[in-house]
């Protein structure tokens, strides 16, 4: 009689658990979205563990079955298109991982509408572009303007030089030197005569040569190279990081360990980072500034402090004499600092 009871109540218990399940399949399929209120594996007639081959075969089977050319009558037509709509719609979720993990999701969190909604108009509308074509694109369109940048300043310095007197009338004598330069208005090109415009044109091009090829243009002015660009520098980045260590350990070994006097050059570049400046902008100071630095003893971090100090101080006496900084403190005393004063008449 016990024996009759719990297999009448395991019996109960095992219906309970296919209605449950049932439900629960049901309630996660949504309308309007993947499959609708179908079963995109049932659609297709396999399982959450089918692989893509498979599926991709069963989808052929059922594509050439209820292809609406494969049907004479016009509701047997209707009837197959609808159907070949739905297979269509279940391959095209189950083959893409993403959609297929989307879908799954649904599945087993019936209770997330509003993020199973999410998922799945986030991969209908979202572009499916391959990231590290993103990546390319982005590269090449910063190293494209970078060296734009970069050209446009140094034809900014170019005519810049172009437009000194200083400058041209050099240009014009290391051109004379060269044999480059004719001054003579009345010579001849192809047999006819230059005009004035002629002239011009070819004095400016000769001055702009002489000036390409002799003005060591420096910092964020100097002439482009392809090496300064963002794709290069990826390029060479492990290289340039293998170069980087290599330098640091002989640093340590030679100025730390041997204790071998600095050279100019690390002098230079020990006053460099004292004065927290990058290449660029060390390039582009004088030679003779250097030169003074050096002298000074700039590379030991007591003297640059001192000096720096210094500089403040001479700086601080500047503006003090300044009458545009006084009619500046005047102004503060008046107004204060931040304030805005208003006109009520």
């Amino acid at each position: 009689m016990g024996v009759n009871v719990n297999i009448t109540l395991l019996k109960w218990f095992l219906l309970a658990a296919v209605v449950s399940f049932q439900f629960s399949t049901s309630e996660a399929l949504l309308e309007g979205i993947y499959c609708g209120k179908e079963n995109c594996y049932d659609v297709l007639g396999v399982t959450r563990e089918t692989g893509k081959q498979e599926i991709s075969k069963k989808y052929r089977a059922l594509a050439r079955k209820f292809h609406p050319d494969m049907h004479r009558t016009p509701e047997a037509k209707a009837e197959a298109e609808l159907r070949f709509k739905q297979i269509a719609t279940a391959y095209e979720i189950l083959k893409d991982d993403e959609a297929r993990l989307d879908y799954d999701y649904m599945l087993d969190n019936p209770e997330d509408y509003y993020r199973n909604y999410y998922r799945y108009y986030r991969n209908r509308v979202a572009p499916k572009v391959d990231v590290r074509i993103v990546l390319i694109v982005t590269i090449s369109v910063i190293s494209a303007f970078q060296y734009y940048s970069a050209n446009q300043r140094y034809e900014i310095a170019i005519n810049y030089f172009m437009q000194q007197p200083k400058y041209r009338n050099r240009a014009l004598d290391v051109a004379r030197e060269r044999g480059t330069y004719d001054e003579n208005p009345n010579h001849k090109r192809g047999g006819k005569k230059k005009n004035k415009q002629e002239m011009k044109e070819e004095t400016e091009r000769i001055i702009r040569k002489v000036l390409e090829e002799n003005m060591d243009i420096r910092g964020g002015y100097a002439k482009p190279k392809i090496s300064d660009i963002l794709w290069i520098q990826l390029v060479l980045l492990p290289y340039t990081i293998f170069s980087y260590c290599l330098w640091y350990a002989t640093w340590i070994w030679r100025f730390n360990v041997k204790k071998e006097p600095y050279g100019e050059e690390q002098k230079l570049y020990l006053i460099r980072k004292h004065m927290k400046l990058g290449q660029y902008q060390f390039d582009a100071i004088e030679e003779s500034e250097k030169k003074e630095y050096l002298k000074k003893g700039l590379w030991v971090k007591e003297n640059y402090d001192l000096w720096h100090e210094e500089k403040e101080e001479e700086m601080k006496k500047v503006l003090a004499e300044s009458a545009k900084h006084k009619a500046y403190r005047r102004y503060l005393k008046v107004h204060g600092e931040g304030r805005m004063t208003f006109d009520d008449s």
